[in-house]
């Protein structure tokens, strides 16, 4: 029989729920207790995807069977390296695994950057999901908005700021956010990529459903689509790619309809500074940029450069969708250069490349914020097999037992919740979700609306959250 084994997991989402799945699946004796720093899990699903996507939404059913199985304890409200320390870990286990992502926003060092308007899409990802550490207001004052990035996050935030409101209440949408989107005077939302349109790093799924937003026209530029933009058999094409180029090219024939909104699509644009007026936000400059020389410019991956053309926009707001970012975590080492903690195939590795044992990464924390979803599964696969490598030479702790550190934690005023407590949560915001009453839908390529109930409305205050959740644990 296998060495008994206890492992703590800090990250309850989709990273850290895929890892200890793996692992009770491929070590037989093992017990995994799974933290997280807010009181309720799903990580990113539940407070980095817009709330109009249910079907990535889905993968919350196969998250919560993980948990509910039993073979993984959920602690939330819990934060590592305050109400938890490395040396508490320690005591009680043989192996943490850190599963804790990215979600700060990379920098953008251009002049300008740090004016009034000037924001960080993580940062409005996060209120417009009702994470409850962030403020309940958000500054939507702008007419003429740009968001900077060519992937899902820039086209997510893109259609939630052109996106009318009403079109929202059929999701779970917090009323502080709906009340926000509601009054906001935008009129244009323009999204720029330094590239070319061959090179976007969208997911089809995502360019469609832009396309399919109510009451709001795509605009796209003829100087960005030079003939033979598109060599549907240059290096590095796909299918995907295939699909968004058909995609695109539809929406260059599109009648404009006159609607209130408009997004527009820029290509071949580089940032080059955010001007101000009174320190706010009054204008942004681009230069344009070419195939680098040598490049396969109309390729999927060809490099550019700058052209000296440089253009000026007339906006109020500035969205920087260029990346997430890594933090750090005490007592933990970290690859500033990167953002990440630094590791050889999820091991964790001090400065010299030397093992730090007992220690693991997964999922963004651990290669950075690439990838989709799916692609998780099989970065935790090869975490969790170093993992099971090393478990016979595992220490073991000196208090192999979870009460004990719930006990510390309590000592400490730590209000932490389970899974229960979670199942109470869960439960609350389904129910003021029933209550809230049909709502009118707008279905895509279909006239007049459909009275549709809302699913749930999420609690956004922490304090609340953890007071529903204790009452039901």
């Amino acid at each position: 029989m296998s060495k008994a084994i206890r492992v703590a997991i800090f990250g309850a989402g989709p990273a850290g729920i895929y890892a200890g799945n793996i692992l009770a699946n491929s070590y037989e004796n093992v017990t995994i207790d799974l933290f997280d720093l807010l009181p309720a899990p799903y990580g990113l699903i539940r407070y980095g995807v817009a709330p109009d996507h249910p079907r990535i939404k889905g993968i919350v059913n196969s998250l919560h069977e993980m948990l509910d199985s039993g073979n993984i304890r959920f602690f939330g409200n819990v934060e590592f390296g305050k109400d938890i320390t490395l040396d508490d870990v320690r005591d009680h286990y043989h192996a943490v695994i850190f599963a804790t992502g990215a979600i700060k926003d990379a920098q953008l060092n251009i002049p300008g950057i740090d004016l009034d308007g000037s924001y960080g899409a993580a940062d409005f990802v996060s209120w417009y999901d009702g994470h409850p550490d962030v403020p309940r207001t958000w500054p939507l004052n702008a007419e003429k908005v740009a968001v900077l990035g060519n992937g899902n996050v820039a086209l997510d935030v893109a259609r939630m700021l052109a996106k009318q409101a009403d079109d929202l209440l059929t999701t779970d949408i917090p009323a502080n956010v709906y009340e926000g989107l509601k009054a906001s005077p935008v009129t244009d939302v323009h999204v720029f990529g330094r590239r070319s349109p061959a090179s976007i790093k969208f997911s089809p799924i995502e360019l469609r459903e832009l396309g399919e937003v109510k009451d709001v026209d795509i605009v796209l530029y003829d100087e960005d689509f030079p003939d033979g933009w598109f060599n549907e058999d240059a290096e590095g094409v796909t299918n995907q790619h295939r699909v968004m180029a058909r995609v695109l090219e539809s929406w260059r024939e599109r009648e404009q309809t006159g609607a209130k909104r408009r997004l527009h699509l820029h290509f071949w644009s580089k940032p080059v500074a955010i001007t101000g007026e009174n320190g706010k936000v009054a204008g942004m400059q681009f230069e344009r940029t070419a195939p680098a020389e040598g490049a396969a410019g109309e390729g999927v991956n060809g490099k550019v450069v700058g052209t000296g053309d440089l253009r000026t926009y007339d906006l109020q707001a500035v969205y920087r969708a260029i990346g997430y970012w890594g933090s750090v975590l005490p007592e933990v080492p970290f690859n500033h250069e990167s953002g990440v903690i630094r590791n050889q195939g999820g091991r964790v590795v001090d400065g010299d490349d030397n093992r730090v044992a007992g220690l693991y990464a997964t999922g963004w924390i651990k290669r950075g914020p690439v990838g989709l979803i799916g692609h998780t599964k099989s970065d935790a696969m090869e975490t969790i097999e170093n993992l099971v490598a090393d478990a016979p030479s595992f220490a073991d702790p000196a208090t192999p037992d979870t009460d004990d550190l719930l006990a510390k934690l309590s000592a400490r005023g730590v209000e932490y919740v389970t899974w229960q407590g979670w199942q109470g949560l869960n439960a609350h915001e389904l129910s003021l979700g029933a209550a809230y009453g049909p709502v009118p839908s707008r279905p895509h390529n279909a006239e007049g609306t459909v009275e549709v109930p809302r699913e749930r409305v999420k609690v956004v205050d922490r304090a609340e959250q953890v007071r529903i959740s204790r009452a039901a644990q």
